[in-house]
């Protein structure tokens, strides 16, 4: 039997065919300069394998060209306008190979990455193969790292490709495809109208149902931050020097009360401390503590590690994590799941670690009994398990490295046991208020000694009994001042989308890129930290949008996360369209998978539903052109003269082919409302002002007088 075996890139390819063939494998060129064809014999199934690729995506879509000239219709018409799907110029060799390989194989299987992009551009092959052999057996190798045992087994027990999710993803594509296109031509055509910037400098102002949720975010930050005024505050602060392994030790006593607002009711509280000489120890806790291991790896979780603690842009390090992938170092970097199988096999990848010069003798330990299972997470996307290294890598360097170590070294943290301390609280009442203090001894460091990235440092107390009493050393008022936010990092970022469901795991990387590609946010330094600030142009949309007031502003993040998983809420979402996030676009992608609903009917209700935005924001568009024109001349916010004044969006020819959004590839999105809330920090000053503000008293316990914000925008896919 004759198998054709198509992988999802080259360097796939090539590494299958190692592994199946041992080595022994011949190498044919194609008309493709980048892709070759594999043969060798596979006498597990007692077959003839060909393994080839692709580059991605096989297939574009697009509208007719009647539809490419951008003054040739209303953008209204896009909604409603067909769709063509080819194989464009730069994959016509690869057609070629794939139709000349299948003319004589009896079984194609396809060996494109495990999720539901994989599916679809699984289904893509399949479709150009069968125009070639329409009766080509088809199946689908399921595998989630490039190593030996993974794909021997995926080559000898090969299941049925899901079509569900191969739908979900074509279905986010035409979506894209008309959402994107419609809205840009909307913005761009009326703002090159209206505003002479644009005119000039034919500006392309794109929109996409995740890029501009995203850029939601990147603007109510810098809104809060703007609008964040200081307050001071008050607090009591009590210390006691004691002796402590023959040396006097300060402990330092919280006010339970945290701080309060109004300087002359701390005064008073301190007034009647003052005549009570003596505090008195009213209880003494001792207890055992843990610092808990880290959960096993998702993408989100080492993008956002990536940006915080190794610096570096999310999409960088996914681009390394999937390089590593390929050259079997990592199992795949894609997934959702923060939880092992109990069948996992630990120990032989632990084995593989033992002999690394920085933490093999802590992989030693562990296989010699210090090993402990992972903590069980919330999250299994049933596709893949948590990211861990697969193979040994002792020659990486530079950024290559520090993203290998980083998830070996969480890896093996997840295997070991957490943190164990010994925690001591004394509880102290002096003049009828209550302070606390609190030490810690560190028994154990336990997963700490290989995982750097988590500190958990100890602060032993002298001795104290219950019903003792201690006169101060000190005993004071101190002014304090809320913060401000911070503007949002990378890491900040991902983190809100994840939570409101814009993008998927794997896109969220991307869309972030996009806009600061866009020049819709701008990347600024402080010190070693890097910040996301809006651009006027970013603010200006943002802020237009959100003036025209309908329920979902397309700068929020709700109809892009329930389309995305509408392709699983549609069933179940009879509210008012109006009150429909973009965040519906992930969970219809969800359901449609699920098979609750079909591609069909996702499309139908989330085209309604985005038609009916579109004539909205039509008949209100002025609100846009008001608020882009006042942030670009310098009249909306005085600050945002510090950042560029140009309109900033991604410039191009505005007869450009169909309004952007071709490639599949960049299109994987979904949205979510947004939640980020801030609260003050304190600095403590030691200070005994007599400044009387008119504030109101925080309740007793509050540890900050910020303001809690939840901040929702709405989330978009794009490609433009």
């Amino acid at each position: 039997m004759r198998v054709l075996c198509v992988a999802e890139k080259p360097s796939i390819a090539k590494s299958i065919s190692q592994i199946l063939s041992g080595g022994q494998m011949q190498s044919r060129r194609t008309q493709n300069q980048y892709i070759r064809n594999f043969d060798f014999t596979y006498p597990q199934t007692n077959s003839t394998f060909t393994v080839t690729a692709v580059s991605g995506h096989l297939l574009v879509h697009d509208f007719p060209s009647a539809y490419n000239d951008w003054s040739s219709c209303d953008p209204f018409t896009l909604f409603d306008a067909p769709i063509h799907t080819m194989v464009p110029t730069g994959n016509k060799s690869i057609e070629t190979n794939l139709m000349a390989e299948a003319r004589t194989a009896n079984m194609l299987v396809i060996w494109t990455d495990c999720d539901r992009e994989g599916e679809n551009i699984g289904w893509e092959i399949i479709s150009v193969c069968r125009k070639a052999r329409p009766n080509i057996v088809v199946k689908r190798a399921r595998f989630s790292a490039i190593i030996p045992q993974q794909i021997h087994r995926a080559a000898q027990h090969p299941v049925e490709i899901d079509k569900a999710q191969a739908d979900a993803v074509q279905a986010r594509i035409a979506l894209d495809l008309r959402i994107g296109a419609a809205f840009t031509r909307l913005q761009t055509l009326t703002l090159q109208i209206r505003l002479p910037q644009f005119r000039t400098e034919r500006t392309v102002v794109s929109y996409g149902p995740c890029q501009f949720p995203t850029l939601g975010f990147v603007v109510s930050r810098y809104k809060q931050v703007k609008s964040f005024t200081p307050e001071n505050f008050w607090y009591i602060y009590l210390s006691l020097d004691r002796e402590l392994d023959g040396e006097m030790k300060k402990v330092d006593f919280t006010w339970r009360r945290g701080h309060l607002f109004e300087y002359d009711v701390v005064l008073e509280i301190f007034e009647d401390i003052l005549e009570i000489p003596r505090a008195r120890v009213i209880k003494v806790t001792k207890k055992n503590t843990k610092k808990w291991k880290p959960l096993p790896l998702t993408t989100v979780e080492l993008q956002k590690a990536g940006s915080r603690l190794l610096k570096l842009a999310p999409k960088k390090v996914l681009d390394i994590a999937e390089k590593l992938y390929q050259q079997g170092f990592l199992s795949y970097p894609r997934t959702e799941t923060d939880q092992y199988d109990p069948q996992f096999d630990f120990m032989s990848l632990i084995g593989k670690q033992t002999t690394d010069p920085n933490w093999g003798g802590f992989a030693q330990r562990l296989r010699e009994g210090e090993f402990n299972t992972p903590r069980k997470g919330k999250n299994n996307d049933k596709a893949h398990p948590p990211i861990h290294p697969t193979a040994h890598a002792g020659n990486l360097a530079g950024n290559d490295k520090q993203v290998y170590d980083f998830i070996t070294r969480r890896f093996l943290a997840s295997c070991s046991k957490d943190a164990e301390g010994f925690e001591t609280t004394v509880d102290v009442e002096y003049g009828g208020e209550q302070f606390c203090a609190t030490g810690l001894i560190v028994l154990q460091r336990n997963y700490l000694e290989v995982y750097p990235y988590d500190k958990w440092t100890g602060k032993e107390l002298p001795d104290f009994q219950e019903g003792e009493e201690f006169r101060p050393t000190a005993c004071e008022i101190k002014e304090g001042q809320t913060t401000s936010p911070s503007y949002l990092t990378e890491a900040d970022l991902v983190a809100l989308m994840d939570k409101n469901g814009i993008g998927t795991d794997a896109t969220i990387a991307q869309h972030i890129q996009t806009i600061i590609d866009r020049e819709y946010v701008i990347e600024r330094m402080d010190g070693t930290t890097k910040h996301l600030l809006p651009s006027t142009l970013g603010i200006g949309l943002v802020e237009g949008y959100n003036e025209i007031g309908f329920d979902r502003s397309l700068s929020k993040p709700h109809l892009r996360r329930e389309a995305c998983s509408g392709i699983s809420l549609i069933h179940v979402t009879h509210a008012d369209p109006l009150l429909l996030r973009p965040t519906q676009t992930e969970r219809a992608m969800v359901r449609i998978c699920e098979g609750a609903i079909s591609k069909e009917e996702m499309l139908i209700e989330s085209i309604d539903q985005y038609r009916e935005m579109y004539v909205i924001a039509k008949r209100e568009f002025e609100k846009v052109i008001s608020s882009v024109r006042r942030y670009i001349e310098g009249n909306g916010d005085d600050a945002r003269r510090n950042n560029r004044p140009d309109p900033g969006g991604r410039r191009g020819n505005i007869g450009r082919r169909g309004g952007g959004g071709n490639n599949p590839d960049e299109d994987n999105d979904d949205n979510g409302t947004g939640g980020g809330s801030h609260g003050a920090g304190r600095q403590t000053t030691a200070s005994t002002s007599r400044r009387r503000p008119t504030r109101r008293l925080s309740p007793q316990g509050n540890a900050d007088g910020a303001t809690d914000l939840t901040l929702a925008f709405a989330g978009s896919s794009d490609k433009f």
